[in-house]
């Protein structure tokens, strides 16, 4: 079982939307912070389980969607470090992966 490790700015970006979603609706902004949780957690039994970035072909680093949220990852040998947490809409900042992901 892999062990998961969230970098601090992926959490940051979580608690954004979970912020957000709580301006009208306190209760489903947690809801939706567990239901983030459950899904990442899954990667700790089968940590290749989301897909590849479109827009990053060819690189380590996966994503798990749970809308509005996608879940950037990367898997180093028995560790799921979650790098990143966008809203879905936005777009990509790749960069923040690589910088992110020499934080960890």
């Amino acid at each position: 079982m892999a062990r998961l490790i969230w970098a601090e700015p992926a959490l940051s970006d979580l608690e954004e939307i979970a912020e957000y979603i709580a301006l009208d609706n306190r209760a489903a902004a947690k809801r939706y912070v567990r239901k983030v949780f459950s899904a990442v957690e899954r990667l700790t039994r089968y940590p290749h389980s989301g897909k590849q970035p479109v827009e990053l072909p060819d690189t380590t680093y996966r994503e798990l969607v749970v809308p509005p949220c996608r879940v950037f990852y990367r898997v180093e040998a028995d560790s799921v470090i979650i790098l990143y947490a966008p809203r879905s809409e936005r777009l990509l900042r790749s960069y923040l992966l690589d910088q992110r992901g020499e934080e960890v």
